[in-house]
């Protein structure tokens, strides 16, 4: 019951906000299901992955993926995203939920100030904005396999500032690339859970990510009705709240390990000293 309450929120706000619906994905399965970090995050990046590939369904039907910007964000993404997995395995899972409050930070601050993107930016692309696009999806491909999160709130304003495309177009675009950069991320997760001796609970994955896509049709035919704008402020404001509920959590979790860990060590010392 509770995997259907959480795809059925993480679809909702993915129709209704078109993005932002991933930073849930994490929160609700440590919280909510009672998951390991470092498993919540491999099934994240396979739920992300799962409902942004059903959502770019419609967009590569209509034609609205760029292409060349999928190879110059998508391709150094999913680098990214493996190499980020890789790292994380050196990171406790305290200090990854951490890390992802400051990202729904970001996300929240993102949103309060509405992307900050032209909706019809101009046409002509540098050298620089090539350069600028496979550095950003690099970075962020690395931010997706820390914290598992898809990204989208930080990849579509980028194909908009420096691929130069509309913002229509970046949306269904960045489906794309996040459904990319995620399912390799979460096969490099699952070997590597794998030789930790943990596992990912495949039935949640797929409720969610069955529930996620039934969710966000209902959120795009509830959304149209709606100004984003409103919407997103209100989704930041939870965000906020969210980011604080972690911080104090993880905080306090990741300071009393530090405490012990540091009083096991003193009284080894004192004991070797004597």
């Amino acid at each position: 019951m509770e995997a259907i309450i959480g795809g059925l929120l993480i679809g909702l706000c993915l129709g209704l906000l078109g993005s932002g619906g991933s930073i849930l994905t994490v929160p609700l399965l440590v919280y909510l299901l009672e998951h390991d970090p470092k498993a919540a995050i491999g099934e994240s990046l396979a739920i992300v992955g799962g409902i942004a590939l059903l959502a770019a369904i419609r967009p590569i039907i209509q034609r609205r993926i760029d292409w060349p910007s999928v190879l110059l964000f998508g391709v150094p993404g999913v680098a990214g995203t493996v190499i980020g997995v890789w790292g994380s395995q050196f990171i406790s899972g305290e200090l990854q939920l951490l890390i992802f409050a400051v990202v729904m930070l970001m996300a929240a601050g993102l949103m309060f100030r509405g992307g900050g993107a032209a909706d019809e930016p101009p046409t002509d692309r540098t050298c620089r904005d090539f350069i600028l696009l496979v550095f950003e999806g690099l970075g962020v491909g690395v931010l997706t396999g820390v914290v598992g999160v898809g990204g989208g709130f930080l990849i579509v304003p980028a194909l908009v500032l420096f691929g130069r495309i509309p913002m229509k177009m970046a949306v269904g675009t960045s489906l794309l690339i996040i459904a990319l950069k995620s399912g390799a991320g979460f096969l490099k997760s699952m070997d590597q859970l794998t030789e930790a001796a943990m596992a990912m609970n495949l039935g949640v994955v797929g409720t969610f990510i069955l529930i996620g896509g039934i969710g966000s049709l209902i959120g795009g035919s509830v959304g149209s009705k709606i100004p984003q704008q409103r919407l997103k402020q209100v989704f930041a404001v939870f965000l906020l709240v969210m980011a604080g509920f972690i911080l104090l959590k993880e905080g306090a979790e990741l300071s009393s390990i530090n405490s012990e860990v540091s009083g096991r060590t003193s009284v080894g010392g004192v004991d070797d000293s004597e």
